[in-house]
């Protein structure tokens, strides 16, 4: 068995330790997070917002979760191990309570996971865990999660959020939900920590709140906010368009899919070669130059580089071709394909000024074409839709499964089917395999036409310490230092 060496607990609780001496005049520190107001939501009942994942990840935290930079820690468990076949993961809980001051059991934290694995939840993380076999509680401080094929990925999994341990509407920490006299939808959440040599209690505070991303800006430019989370390409441009300090703006190396989608089967966009022609004809530099993204590199795969087990994709021929040299091409292929009587595409994208960006790019790009380029209303009423996620894991297979017919319109059964079978695969190198040809699958019916990584971008005050960006754009609050005196 592969045990996780405790001492890495111990370097977590000692790099705690310099915020006991720090000075505490500053009070709370104030984290804005684009979106509505949070709430602590059950993820088996409720879909979360950003607001609402940032709350869960600082009050309820899972089996384990992310520091700072999207490395694995304790959460309510204090270690964990893996079997050699990699069928069975056992966590041992540490001491911990829930608000009522009852101690937490393996047994509440085995059948909260479950209950967000059942049928009947709608955690959009569930399909991630189809492997998992069993959640056992086999003490009072000792759980198991049997799986029916391996998965390296598992922890990854569950220190997202989504996983994190709801019972009765409260969570276990490591902070707390206290009453607030601040504005309406603010809270005010507090922690005590104990020094290492257990002679100084220090009381830390954080004021939680959502807001428009056009309004956390204005607050962070003001002052009114240390920290801004959970920004987006749709309203980047808030942030790249007001003064701010130097170096406050960041961006996660986020992992994912962002790109568009067919929304509907039948019609002309059914047509694989309609697809990928309008793939070749997105000028994806130009996107990435009006985005403005330090790094931003443009996707023409479902896969990206460096996920588990998979070499780094083939990139089609084309893809190196500047857009300048294959427009005339491209525009006899689409009078080839379309006639005379070129068809209006409808694109669904959300609101906000990146969204603009994007829309303009395709307005330009695909107008070369002869097309008629439309916003549409609503998803529903739309030709294509924008994928905007971050991916919950390193596995492939979360990129793939995006596009099974039981959730996409526009498929492939025999992707779906080598789908299927790496999913029950207990050989690493035939999962890999099969997920592979799926994806190769899905390229060439270009049933999703990739732009880029996901764009995720924060605002970090020079009072933070501790902030990092990660391939998650997840981001915990429990790691916050402040600088003394600020």
């Amino acid at each position: 068995m592969c045990r996780r060496r405790l001492s890495l607990l111990v370097l977590a609780s000692l790099a705690l330790g310099p915020g006991a001496c720090r000075d505490h005049n500053a009070g709370a520190v104030k984290v804005v997070v684009v979106g509505g107001a949070p709430r602590l939501r059950d993820p088996a009942t409720a879909p979360l917002s950003a607001p609402d994942a940032v709350l869960l990840g600082t009050t309820a935290q899972g089996l384990v979760r992310f520091d700072a930079t999207g490395n694995i820690v304790g959460g309510l468990a204090e270690s964990w191990a893996v079997t050699d076949d990699g069928l069975s993961y056992i966590f041992r809980l540490a001491a911990g309570t829930w608000p009522n001051g009852r101690k937490i059991t393996a047994e509440q934290v085995a059948r909260t996971l479950k209950r967000s694995l059942a049928n009947s939840s709608v955690n959009p993380l569930k399909d991630t865990l189809g492997a998992v076999d069993d959640i056992v509680a086999m003490t009072d401080k000792v759980i198991e999660i049997r799986l029916r094929a391996p998965r390296p990925n598992l922890l990854a999994l569950l220190a997202q959020p989504e996983f994190a341990v709801v019972r009765n509407g409260a969570g276990g920490g490591p902070f707390v939900i206290e009453a607030t006299r601040g504005q309406p939808g603010e809270l005010r959440l507090t922690r005590e920590l104990v020094s290492v040599d257990e002679e100084t209690t220090t009381r830390q505070e954080l004021q939680l709140s959502g807001a428009t991303a056009e309004k956390a800006v204005q607050l962070f430019a003001g002052g009114g906010a240390d920290l801004v989370l959970g920004g987006t390409y749709a309203d980047l441009p808030f942030a790249q368009r007001i003064k701010l300090p130097r170096g406050s703006l960041r961006f996660d190396p986020a992992s994912g899919l962002f790109g568009l989608a067919p929304v509907r089967s039948g019609g002309v966009f059914d047509d694989a070669g309609v697809r990928q022609l309008l793939s070749q004809a997105i000028d994806r530099d130009g996107l990435i130059d009006a985005l403005r993204v330090p790094g931003l590199v443009p996707r023409a795969t479902v896969l990206e580089p460096g996920l588990e087990a998979m070499p780094a994709p083939a990139q089609p021929p084309w893809f190196a071709t500047p857009i300048a040299d294959r427009a005339a091409e491209l525009a006899a292929e689409a009078t080839r394909q379309f006639g005379a009587e070129k068809p209006a595409v409808r694109v669904f994208l959300p609101a906000g000024p990146g969204a603009d960006i994007l829309f303009n790019r395709l307005l330009i790009d695909w107008g070369a074409l002869g097309l008629t380029v439309e916003r549409a209303n609503t998803a529903s009423a739309a030709d294509f839709r924008l994928i905007d996620a971050i991916a919950p894991s390193t596995s492939p297979a979360w990129f793939l499964r995006q596009f099974r017919c039981q959730v996409a319109p526009v498929c492939d059964q025999d992707a779906d089917a080598l789908l299927a079978a790496a999913r029950d695969s207990l050989i690493p190198a035939q999962r890999s395999a099969l997920l592979g040809q799926a994806a190769t699958r899905i390229d060439e019916g270009q049933l999703f036409i990739p732009l880029a990584a996901p764009i995720r971008w924060s605002l970090v005050s020079g009072r933070i310490q501790g902030f990092a960006g990660n391939r998650y754009a997840r981001h915990t609050l429990t790691d916050l230092d402040q600088k003394q005196g600020l």
